[in-house]
């Protein structure tokens, strides 16, 4: 009989930060880590996973977390990101965002066709295929706890749900693992640099000799400020919801952020404003860190050996699928250029794991290749606004409703 370990939402933000170290040091040592990108919560929460795995096949334990903290780091993590956006960003992002978004929306068809073809060469029905595409790797665990008892009962799969979860568990390990080897790839072998006079606004560049300081102020007005955009965002979550219009709240605290960014220090100049401080910054990092170390930890991988040989195979044709298209189409048509390099780390991460995956890919990249500020605007927009919407219609084209 398996026993349950509940660990509490305290306990699971501290070994949170326990997770970011053991990355830290994982990747310190294994020099394949380093080399390629690999972010620290992924190499650190990876290895957690693999323990409590370990734990349920030999001891009967389960361990599950209280991931209440985890989900308050996104939050703020991406009010900071709309607190370093500036208007002339967004005018300047506007065509590579459409660019992206059209990229996006062809490569959510090709991932969903991969995703019937699997179901149809094992034997199920074709609609399954959405729960090995854009249902679970584009749209992440939620979509796919969405969508899953709606496919199983509509055309009697058993496990379905459980099928889309372990999906979309399979797709947030590789999706952490992918997008910095295809960016280093495609900055080496072009020789691509990063603009020297590009701001490292969104991420702390290790080793960095600039003579920006910053002391706890900074620190506590940063967190005030971004307190003060994520009670915006809540309170226009609330108004959204009461008019029937379905968001996770991070968008309008990122949508709030943006807002207040640029409209009062041109009201208030004279307050001082922590818009691309590095005080925001450590804020920033800190909080997508320990997010992803949660994500990764709390991953159940013992949900994964119901349906191993289905997993691997479409795991393997995704991932070969999404770098054949970034190399060969989405490099391109974002300019093939150092800021199409950082973001193409970025598209791996959100068409097969979650926006924060891709965050910290092009964090890991930019921490050791030089900034590229504008591909931390373009990409939350797309990944964690326009999705959402564009996959829900491609879902139902592909269910046939």
């Amino acid at each position: 009989m398996t026993h349950s370990i509940e660990i509490n939402s305290f306990i699971a933000l501290t070994i949170g930060f326990v997770v970011f170290f053991a990355g830290q040091y994982l990747t310190k040592k294994i020099r394949f880590l380093s080399d390629y990108n690999i972010p620290e919560p992924v190499s650190g929460g990876i290895a957690v996973a693999l323990a409590t795995w370990v734990l349920y096949a030999f001891f009967d334990r389960e361990i599950s977390f209280d991931l209440t903290a985890r989900d308050a780091l996104l939050v703020y993590f991406f009010t900071t990101v709309g607190l370093n956006a500036r208007f002339s960003d967004l005018v300047r992002g506007g065509l590579p965002l459409a660019l992206m978004l059209a990229a996006t929306v062809v490569f959510m068809l090709l991932q969903n066709l991969v995703g019937v073809g699997v179901a149809l060469l094992w034997g199920l029905p074709s609609q399954v295929g959405v729960l090995l595409g854009t249902a679970s790797l584009i749209g992440g665990h939620g979509t796919a706890i969405a969508w899953g008892p709606r496919i199983a009962e509509a055309h009697n799969v058993t496990g379905a749900a459980e099928l889309g979860v372990a999906m979309a568990t399979m797709g947030l390990i590789v999706a952490s693992l992918l997008g910095g080897p295809i960016a280093k790839y495609l900055i080496e072998k072009n020789d691509l640099k990063s603009d020297p006079e590009q701001e490292a606004a969104f991420v702390i560049v290790e080793d960095d000799e600039r003579t920006d300081h910053f002391d706890y102020v900074d620190v506590i007005r940063s967190l005030l400020v971004a307190n003060i955009a994520i009670i915006a965002g809540y309170l226009a979550h609330v108004a959204l919801q009461d008019a029937g219009i379905m968001l996770p709240l991070f968008v309008p605290c990122l949508l709030a952020g943006i807002i207040l960014t640029n409209t009062v220090p041109t009201l208030l100049p004279k307050v001082k404003w922590p818009s691309r401080t590095p005080a925001l910054a450590l804020v920033s990092d800190f909080s997508l860190s320990v997010f992803l170390a949660m994500s990764l930890m709390s991953m159940q991988m013992w949900t994964l050996s119901g349906s191993t040989g289905l997993l691997i195979t479409t795991t393997v044709l995704q991932a070969t699928m999404t770098a054949l298209f970034i190399l060969f189409v989405f490099y391109r048509l974002m300019g093939s250029n150092y800021f199409a390099a950082v973001l193409s780390a970025g598209f791996a991460g959100f068409t097969l794991g979650a926006t924060p995956t891709a965050i910290a890919n092009m964090s890991a990249v930019t921490k050791h290749f030089g900034p590229s500020p504008l591909a931390f605007i373009v990409l939350p927009l797309v990944s964690a606004f326009f999705v959402d919407l564009a996959n829900a219609a491609v879902i139902q084209l592909f269910l046939g409703s």
